[in-house]
């Protein structure tokens, strides 16, 4: 407290801690508005190291005291801090612990304990531990002490590795309340063993079927390190004995060899040549490898011809002159099968047009039945649709519209035969001597009949057709109804001038 007037420099406080913090945990400053001291935490305290902290705080005047006051120009105040105990995460001391050891080792090998500490001395917890990353599923935990042990084989050569290094994290928690856990990673650094056999590169050669200069060149990889692959050992197995007979390998250094024919000519074909490739780790791993090589006649420049290229598919000559008579074969299978199928399609055209007579509908008259009255409510005349049997009938029938339609009694012509098998060619001719039959038929429908009309009264908006006439003197030439055919005989020899019957 400071009775100078507030906000002046004889009132404004400043403080400072004098002892009771020697680690620097906490500061002072003071608040510009009330002119209190402000302590704050600057650095974590620690329940484990300190329950309680007893400051000497010293606050004076940014002014001095003036001439002549006998009082004491600062002031010292003690200020006590208790700590509170809270549940703190475990941790690992060693994080991350590395470890060396060798591949391949079995399962069920103890590695290392991985433990953590809780720095909750004063509470009675305990620390459970579990697997929170295992890529490759390789590791186990105890989960009372934290012992790793192997749960699978760690192989170096694994997708998993990472120069050399498989990690893996695992996890510590407490049963505190609210329970808290930390995390600590383990990374196994795995020493190489010569677990791996070489393999032959490459897979697949050519090489022509006469020694020349060139030969195949050969080599080996190897998933291991060093010292545990090369110089390589290339050589031929001596069964089958054809193999050492045909071919020979010369080295060229330790990675490297060359394969080439022993005889002065081998067939074309492929072949199948086994490699023993053997590395140089303690102890030494082998490992037969095959490789196809293909042998094929060879033009100046060392390059196979494109005949040798298919015999050097694995084709002698005879294999391939039965498939090109199979080829063959097959074209004139599929050119018969379409020969057959346009002839057909020809044949189905041409029975299309060869209808019987008796079958074709389109200039024959259906005779149907009465097809109803309408409405019971409405008073149809049905006899008005009905064929009249006699002129006799027609005529003492009530007033309507009447007609004779009936088919003239006669001999009747005969009409061309279709053949049993028809030609394309006679199509015209049937057709032809088939229209000029029905032309003389008087018995084929539309047949030539008396149609009776009855009068229909007075009134027609339509007007009078009397003044209409024909005359078969005026200047229209109907020479052309003589072209209709025996049906307009009649009305050609009327107005077209011809001869009288």
């Amino acid at each position: 407290m400071d009775r100078d007037q507030p906000h002046s420099p004889n009132w404004n406080a400043f403080y400072r801690i004098l002892s009771g913090d020697p680690s620097g945990h906490f500061s002072i400053r003071t608040d510009p508005v009330t002119n209190e001291g402000m302590v704050t935490v600057v650095k974590a305290v620690d329940y484990e190291l300190n329950r309680a902290f007893m400051l000497t705080v010293m606050v004076s005047n940014q002014a001095p005291l003036a001439s002549g006051i006998q009082m004491s120009f600062q002031s010292t105040a003690g200020v006590t801090i208790s700590v509170m105990d809270i549940n703190e995460a475990p941790y690992f001391p060693l994080n991350h612990k590395l470890i060396r050891l060798e591949e391949g080792v079995p399962t069920g090998t103890a590695l290392t304990t991985f433990s953590a500490v809780d720095p909750d001395r004063f509470m009675q917890q305990a620390v459970r531990y579990s697997k929170l990353s295992d890529p490759a599923n390789w590791l186990h935990i105890n989960a009372t002490n934290g012992q790793i042990t192997t749960a699978a084989v760690l192989d170096r050569e694994s997708l998993y590795i990472r120069n050399n290094v498989y990690e893996a994290t695992f996890l510590a928690a407490d049963n505190g309340i609210p329970p808290a856990s930390g995390t600590g990673t383990l990374q196994i650094y795995l020493i190489d063993i010569n677990d791996n056999a070489p393999e032959l590169l490459p897979k697949e050669a050519q090489i022509c079927e006469k020694p020349s200069l060139n030969a195949i060149n050969i080599t080996a990889a190897d998933a291991d390190v060093d010292p545990n692959i090369g110089p390589y050992v290339f050589e031929l197995p001596f069964v089958p004995a054809a193999v050492r007979k045909n071919w020979t390998i010369t080295r060229l250094n330790g990675d490297y060899a060359q394969l080439s024919l022993r005889i002065l000519y081998l067939e074309a074909g492929v072949y199948d040549v086994p490699i023993i490739v053997t590395d140089s780790g303690n102890p030494p791993l082998s490992n037969t490898s095959i490789i196809k090589v293909k042998v094929c006649p060879c033009d100046e420049n060392g390059d196979c011809t494109s005949i040798g290229a298919v015999a050097a598919a694995g084709l002698g000559t005879s294999a391939i002159v039965a498939i090109l008579i199979c080829i063959v074969i097959l074209l004139t299978m599929v050119l018969l099968f379409v020969v057959w199928m346009k002839r057909r399609e020809k044949e189905r055209h041409t029975k299309q047009l060869l209808i019987d007579p008796e079958d074709d509908v389109r200039d024959n008259i259906l005779k149907y039945d009465e097809e109803g009255g309408g409405e019971e409510d409405q008073d149809y005349d049905l006899s008005q649709l009905q064929q009249p049997e006699a002129m006799e009938h027609v005529l003492s029938k009530a007033p309507g519209v009447r007609r004779v339609d009936e088919r003239p009694v006669g001999a009747e012509p005969q009409y061309p035969v279709r053949p049993v098998v028809p030609h394309p060619g006679d199509i015209g001719d049937f057709i032809n001597e088939g229209l000029r039959a029905a032309d003389n038929d008087p018995t084929a429908p539309p047949y030539d009949s008396l149609l009776v009309f009855d009068y229909e009264g007075s009134g027609s908006t339509a007007g009078s057709v009397s003044s209409l006439n024909s005359s078969s003197s005026g200047d229209q030439d109907y020479d052309y109804l003589n072209d209709w055919g025996p049906r307009f005989k009649k009305l050609a020899d009327m107005y077209g001038g011809g001869e009288e019957d």
